[in-house]
């Protein structure tokens, strides 16, 4: 059986982690777009833009939910979200600090 090590690395790059992997799907990505093109809450508009089933953009949400990066409520059978735009500018933040320190490192290019 194999042991998941994941808790033994920082929180930080535990959440970055998350974070890339909830944005790893092109679906999702495309959602977040749409979301943030409409400017307000959108409601079953999602499923319309999308080529995918109305079940298969509801697992999408709910991973983007659960990373933080929507917000939603449920009234009933009708759904709305909108973006947490607090989270985007945390991970954007995260992310851009990675990629500051990875170019620290970096020396002239000598690698393969």
């Amino acid at each position: 059986m194999a042991i998941n090590k994941k808790t033994e690395f920082k929180e930080k790059m535990q959440n970055l982690s998350e974070f890339a992997k909830a944005i790893s799907h092109p679906a999702r990505i495309s959602i977040l777009k749409t979301i943030a093109q409409k400017q307000e809450c959108i409601c079953g508009e999602i499923v319309e833009v999308l080529p995918l089933a109305q079940s298969t953009v509801s697992q999408h949400l709910k991973d983007l939910k659960e990373i933080g990066l929507i917000k939603g409520e449920v009234d009933g059978a009708k759904s709305c979200y909108c973006i947490n735009w607090k989270k985007v500018e945390e991970f954007e933040k995260e992310i851009g600090k990675l990629f500051q320190d990875l170019k620290a490192f970096k020396s002239k290019d000598n690698c393969c």
